[in-house]
Order: structure tokens, then sequence, then C-alpha cells
């Protein structure tokens, strides 16, 4: 189980919940996720960092374990409501890259 450590939540502060491992978080400690298309314009879920991208969003902790949660789960899709196949690469790319000591 995955347990996240993080600031008391205020009141006045958004929360959301990971779909990866179902915990609430501050919005701003969590990584948004969209519907979108990869380079090969197949449907995929792509990482919004910004969390400005136009459309229905899903939130995740910005790590590994929390990734393969919510891909083993197949939350991605039910989160986003989206039917059939979204492939998630783009964001396990980006985790990556975050991870990368460079």
């Amino acid at each position: 189980m995955v347990v996240h450590r993080s600031t008391p939540l205020m009141s006045t502060e958004p929360v959301r919940t990971c779909v990866g491992c179902r915990q609430r978080a501050a919005k701003r400690e969590l990584l948004r996720v969209t519907a979108g298309s990869d380079a090969h314009g197949q449907p995929a879920v792509v990482p919004d960092p910004t969390a400005t991208a136009p459309g229905r969003g899903a939130h995740l902790h910005p790590t590994v374990e929390c990734y393969e949660l919510a891909v083993r789960r197949r939350a991605f899709a039910r989160a986003l409501r989206h039917e059939g196949v979204l492939y998630t690469a783009a964001v396990e790319e980006y985790l990556a890259s975050r991870a990368d000591p460079q």
C-alpha cells in the first residue's frame, strides 16, 4: 500500500483524489493528466503539469507507484470518461524524466 506523507489539508486549498492510490491530497501536490493524443495520433493520457489544458482531467501523485496502480486498475479511462484504449506512455516518460537526477 502506498502511503503519502503530505501537509495537512487546509480548508481553503483545493483537494483532489489520486486515481492511483485513491488518497486525497492538495491539488498542488498532484499531477493533472488529460485525454489527448500521442505522437502517432493514438488516444493517450497526456501529462498536464501546468493544469491549464482544456477538458476533463484526472489527478495522480507524481510517483511511479501511483502510476502503476492507476494502470493496473484501468483508472485513467474511467476517470477521464473515455471509452476504449488510452495509451499511457507519455505519463510514464514524464515521471521518468522527473526522477532522473540530471
